[in-house]
């Protein structure tokens, strides 16, 4: 489901990583390294966000580099920040993803809504929210059209215990049809996610 080869970034000079490689079916896999490392700009790349300078990365099958679309249709993305639209209602935002997945905003969304405490929050613009918040909401998203990839950087940055809880319900799920790929400094919601840890030295890291 989620596949890359020979995936490498600089800038300018300075070289970020190299030679990196990795393959995977349906499961939980948490990117733990340390801050700097470039774990934000790799999975910028996987999501389509940011341009890699050499490699390839296919999702669901579909090459991100030669079939775009298609692969970024098999993609549920969480950034680390979520405030890609300011102006935005969440629920606008949770309206957009459903549109461009060719689906809608159902019932089991909405619960995974309220149980993450959104329902006060839905009609608030994202530059009036909180990281937590709008993480929540970016979370939220990645139940609509059944993506067979969910990229997420940082995914518990900004939730408090509760919505923690909620995280790991929702990623323990998600993994058992989708390949779940998400980076965090905290072993133990890597561990509670039941996630397969790695870093980049196991990714095949050359510099």
């Amino acid at each position: 489901m989620l596949r890359f080869e020979n995936l490498g970034k600089r800038f300018d000079e300075r070289v970020i990583f190299h030679g990196l490689h990795y393959a995977s079916g349906a499961g939980c896999v948490a990117l733990c390294d340390e801050n700097g490392s470039g774990k934000s700009t790799l999975l910028g790349i996987l999501a389509g966000a940011i341009d890699a300078d050499e490699g390839e990365v296919w999702l669901d099958g579909h090459s991100l580099r030669a079939d775009p679309l298609k692969a970024k249709s098999a993609l549920a993305y969480v950034p680390d920040d979520c405030m890609a639209y300011p102006f935005q209602t969440g629920r606008a935002f949770l309206e957009l993803v459903a549109s461009t997945k060719k689906t809608t905003v159902d019932t089991s969304t909405l619960d995974l809504a309220d149980r993450f405490g959104l329902a006060p929050h839905l009609d608030k613009r994202f530059e009036q929210m909180s990281l937590g918040t709008r993480k929540k909401l970016f979370l939220t998203a990645t139940m609509l059209g059944e993506p067979a990839v969910v990229i997420a950087d940082e995914p518990g940055n900004g939730l408090d215990a509760a919505a923690r809880a909620v995280l790991i319900d929702l990623f323990r799920n998600l993994a058992k049809d989708s390949a779940v790929f998400f980076s965090s400094h905290d072993l133990r919601l890597a561990h509670a996610c039941e996630a397969k840890v790695t870093s980049f030295a196991d990714l095949g890291m050359a510099v």
